[in-house]
C-alpha cells in the first residue's frame, strides 16, 4: 500500500484527496496545507469549506500542517500548490522526502518570476528526480461530485506514467499518459490565459462569436508556443490543450474565465482578486508566456492584449478592438 502525499489544500488537492481515496488501489493518503485554517477545518469537520464546500474528506485521509509529517514515508508526492509558491514549497520539502520518492505536479502555471514550468522547477530544487505532470479538463468540484473525467499524464519516464496512471484511475477518473511534459505544462498554463480573454468578451456583453474566435485563435497561438519550445501539435489537439481549454474558457466554475468577466465589467484587477481566496492562475502566467514566446520567436497577440489588460490598464473594449484590426492574413 503506497503512501501519497497531497501538497496542497486548495480545491484541487482536496478535490484529489477524495478521487484517490476511491481508486480501485488502496493507498495511505495525507494532504498538507499551508494555512492553518484549512488545516483546522479539514481535521475538525473534514469538509473544506472554503475551497471545495459540500464534500467530506474521506476518514482515511490524514491531514497536517507540517511537511515532514505528511512526507514521511511517502513514496508518491502529489504537488498541487500555486505556482508562484511552487519552489518554496519544493525547496522545504527537500530535507523530509523519502530516497526515491517520485513527483506528480498538478500545479497549471509557470513560475512568475523564471518563467519555468514547474517540472523544472521540481528538476531544479530536486536535482535527478522522477517527475510526471497531470492536466487535462478537470473542475475540482465535477470531480469530487464523481462526475467521468479524463486527464493527462505526462512523463519522459515510460514507467513512471505508466505506474502513476495506475495508482491515479479510478471509477470516474482516467488517466490517459504521454511523454510531451513541454505541451502538457504549456498548454495548462496559457489555456489559463486565454480563458480570461474570453472572459473579458462575455463580461463586456458580446456573444459567441467572439468566444468562439478567441478559443479557437488561442488554441493556434497556444500550439505555436508550445511547438516551438519543443511540445507536439498533437498534444495541443487533446486532453491537455483543447479539451481544457474549453472547459476553462466555457466552464461556469472557471476561476480565469470568472476574472475576465469581472476585468470585462470593468472592475479593477487588485479588487477582484482580494475578493477571493482562489488562485486564478492565468493572471500570473500571462507575462512569463509572452517572455517564452518573446524568446522562441512567436507571436501571441492574445496573451499580449491579456496582459496589457491586467497590468498596463489597457481598456478591455480597446485590447478587443486592437485583436481585431492586426494585420490581416492567412489562417
Amino acid at each position: 500500500m503506497k503512501k501519497i502525499a497531497i501538497i496542497g489544500g486548495g480545491s484541487w488537492g482536496t478535490e484529489l484527496a477524495i478521487a484517490l481515496a476511491r481508486s480501485s488501489r488502496h493507498h495511505r493518503l495525507a494532504i498538507w496545507a499551508h494555512s492553518p485554517d484549512i488545516v483546522d477545518l479539514l481535521r475538525t469537520r473534514r469538509i473544506n469549506k472554503i475551497y471545495l464546500p459540500g464534500f467530506e474528506l474521506p476518514a482515511g485521509v490524514d491531514v497536517t500542517g507540517a511537511l515532514a509529517e505528511a512526507l514521511a514515508g511517502a513514496e508518491i508526492v502529489l504537488g498541487v500548490m500555486p505556482s508562484a509558491h511552487a519552489r518554496e514549497v519544493y525547496r522545504a520539502m527537500r530535507p523530509h522526502l523519502e530516497p526515491g520518492a517520485v513527483f506528480v505536479s498538478a500545479t497549471k502555471g509557470l513560475e512568475p518570476a523564471t518563467h519555468a514550468r514547474i517540472s523544472e522547477v521540481i528538476s531544479n530544487e530536486i536535482p535527478q528526480s522522477r517527475i510526471a505532470a497531470l492536466s487535462g479538463p478537470s473542475f475540482a468540484l465535477e470531480v469530487a461530485r464523481g462526475d467521468p473525467t479524463a486527464v493527462v499524464l505526462a512523463s519522459t519516464d515510460a514507467s513512471l506514467a505508466t505506474d502513476i496512471q495506475e495508482e491515479f484511475s479510478g471509477p470516474m477518473l482516467r488517466l490517459y499518459t504521454n511523454d510531451d511534459v513541454v505541451g502538457t505544462e504549456i498548454a495548462g498554463a496559457v489555456k489559463n490565459v486565454i480563458a480570461i480573454a474570453v472572459g473579458v468578451s462575455t463580461g463586456l456583453g458580446l456573444g459567441t462569436n467572439t468566444m468562439a474566435a478567441l478559443v479557437t485563435r488561442g488554441l493556434a497561438e497556444m500550439t505555436r508556443v508550445a511547438v516551438a519550445l519543443g511540445g507536439r501539435r498533437e498534444t495541443l489537439a487533446g486532453l491537455a490543450g483543447l479539451g481544457d481549454l474549453i472547459l476553462t474558457s466555457t466552464g461556469a466554475l472557471s476561476r480565469n474565465r470568472s476574472v475576465g468577466i469581472e476585468l470585462g465589467k470593468g472592475r479593477e484587477l487588485g479588487e477582484i482578486l482580494s475578493s477571493t481566496r482562489m488562485v486564478a492562475e492565468g493572471v500570473g502566467s500571462a507575462a512569463a508566456a509572452i517572455e517564452l514566446a518573446r524568446r522562441a520567436g512567436v507571436e501571441m497577440p492574445i496573451t499580449e492584449q491579456v496582459h496589457a489588460v491586467l497590468t498596463a490598464g489597457r481598456a478591455a473594449r480597446d485590447a478587443i478592438r486592437e485583436l481585431m484590426e492586426r494585420r490581416l492574413k492567412q489562417e
